[in-house]
């Protein structure tokens, strides 16, 4: 969903990063590739946005496939380090370009297009560490570069079935509009906190269900793997579900149902127990990424001629910084009142996201 799509190839498990350096190199290079693979979006959709070249989304697939894959070449950390910020730089190149080509042209039914996008990356986001586990124990660590061949094969699938983009009227001198930006600024910023207050509570239950179930819950290991599991199947059901109700409802009102409608079940995780919590977070996940591809149709939809640009708002920089920033700050505000505490603060926040998206404007219609 959002910046966590990733192109092929785009992940390797931490244990195959964590042969080459120690725990604390892991942490810096995971922030490394959060850092341009999501952050970085936005550039990125300007970029495309200015020169309309298909090659963003083309050529990103291998891009990202070779340079991850090939860590288990590299002869050291900072190798290591260059190659996972190059393989993140094609998953940040191919998102806000493919979620404008998406929906572009499409006059009905932009929600379901999009939830079939955001769901199909959310798959292969969620396969990503199972496909690298499997062919590194049958071909060995050092032939990990192997798995760069599917996101070569996509990349020379697209680069012959991709037609070249229409682009749409530009400013008058051409190049990049910032005043088609600039004169919706209220209603995007206010998609951008929507976004920005999910992807907290999203990334970081994702980040600490493990530690919580098995350190405060006394869930075994693999329950808790299994509770995360559900919990990541449940979001990706829900943005597949989103954005087929938003068009039919219409997208501000799907965008306050999962903002106030998954709080009382991500209550129940927390204050509850037993099947009963683990329903809860299953639900209250699902509810809860409804909004996935509401956000970035809605989005497109407000800035045409840039859709790359806010499409990259919409998802990776949004994730990126909200997981920046919550992440560290909820391991440290644990440690001194207790997770227990914490999560249970967090679950709150998609409430302000409600009183948020009460100041979107009221559509003119549901889109049918």
């Amino acid at each position: 969903g959002d910046g966590q799509q990733a192109a092929p190839g785009a992940q390797l498990p931490e244990e195959v990063v964590v042969r080459l350096v120690d725990r604390d190199g892991t942490g810096i290079l995971g922030g490394l590739m959060v850092f341009s693979s999501s952050v970085m979006q936005p550039a990125y959709g300007f970029l495309s946005d200015r020169f309309r070249s298909r090659m963003f989304t083309v050529l990103a697939p291998a891009m990202a496939a070779v340079f991850i894959s090939s860590v288990g070449l590299a002869p050291g950390f900072a190798w290591v380090a260059v190659l996972i910020v190059l393989g993140g730089a094609g998953v940040a190149s191919f998102h806000p370009q493919a979620s404008a080509r998406v929906t572009h042209g499409v006059k009905a039914n932009r929600g379901r297009w999009m939830a079939v996008f955001v769901s199909g990356g959310t798959l292969g986001f969620a396969l990503g560490p199972l496909f690298f586990t499997s062919l590194i124990g049958a071909a060995g660590f050092e032939n990990a570069w192997v798995g760069a061949l599917p996101g070569v094969a996509v990349t020379l699938a697209l680069w012959t079935r991709l037609p070249a983009e229409t682009p749409p009227a530009r400013p008058e001198g051409g190049g990049f509009d910032w005043r088609a930006i600039h004169a919706v600024r209220r209603p995007l910023f206010i998609l951008y906190m929507l976004v920005f207050l999910r992807s907290i509570v999203q990334v970081v239950f994702a980040q600490f269900i493990p530690l919580y179930l098995t350190g405060v819950r006394g869930y075994s290991l693999p329950a808790a793997s299994y509770t995360l599991s559900c919990y990541l199947a449940a979001g990706a059901l829900g943005g597949f579900i989103g954005g087929h109700i938003a068009d039919r409802f219409g997208e501000r009102r799907v965008i306050l149902i999962s903002m106030l409608g998954s709080v009382p079940f991500l209550l129940v995780f927390v204050l509850a127990g037993g099947i009963l919590s683990a329903a809860g977070l299953a639900v209250g996940g699902l509810i809860l990424l409804f909004t996935i591809p509401v956000n970035v149709v809605m989005a497109q939809e407000l800035v045409p001629g840039q859709s790359g640009t806010v499409s990259a708002l919409m998802m990776g920089f949004a994730w990126g910084t909200a997981g920046m920033v919550f992440i560290p700050l909820t391991g440290w505000f644990s440690d001194l009142y207790g997770m227990q505490r914490v999560l249970t603060v967090l679950v709150l926040f998609p409430i302000l996201g409600f009183l948020l998206g009460l100041r979107l404007p009221k559509e003119r219609r549901a889109h049918g």
